[in-house]
């Protein structure tokens, strides 16, 4: 299992104490069942942000691209004979 990136744990962090802070205002939730359940579904909603933030591609292991700090020219394309050609004919 892939490790969470620094940008999912805060996106799904930064939901979850924003969700959390919001629905219990909201709500004027007054009773502990009804704040463990806006905290569980916070909760939830931090983890649904944060997997689905998508994830960085990486590059296969071993393989490197090899750049050129040079500019090479490039060769130009080799011109088509303008009509069909015949080979020649043996007489």
């Amino acid at each position: 299992m892939p490790r969470p990136t620094v940008a999912q744990l805060a996106y799904g962090s930064c939901t979850v104490i924003l969700s959390t802070l919001v629905m219990l205002l909201l709500s004027r939730a007054s009773s502990g069942s009804l704040v463990a359940v806006i905290a569980v579904t916070a909760l939830a909603l931090g983890v649904l942000v944060a997997m689905t933030l998508p994830a960085p591609r990486r590059q296969a292991v071993g393989v490197t691209v090899a750049r050129s700090t040079v500019d090479e020219p490039v060769p130009a394309p080799v011109a088509a004979a303008p009509g069909p050609v015949r080979e020649p004919s043996a007489r």
